[in-house]
């Protein structure tokens, strides 16, 4: 178990401004990244034992992490037209 906080910023490093940009303009990538954000923190809460979940529980909120950073590595490679 890793109790590093996944940062977007430290998970794409040199994209802050792409990110920013894409967040004003896209309101699908701006929700993609509160989710993140929201998973993430709740990742490392657990990790960190602030919050005490199951180990599924833990494991399946990685696995949507996971998923939402591929969605959003999409989005910065393929702008705001890549809502897939």
């Amino acid at each position: 178990m890793s109790n590093t906080p996944h940062e977007l910023a430290e998970e794409f490093p040199g994209q802050a401004d792409k990110i920013h940009a894409l967040k004003l303009a896209d309101p699908h990538f701006a929700g993609l990244l509160a989710q993140y954000t929201d998973i993430n923190r709740a990742v490392h809460r657990a990790e960190t034992r602030v919050d005490t979940l199951s180990e599924e529980a833990e494991t399946a909120l990685r696995r949507q992490r996971s998923h939402l950073k591929d969605h959003i590595a999409h989005h910065l490679a393929h702008g705001a037209d890549s809502h897939g």
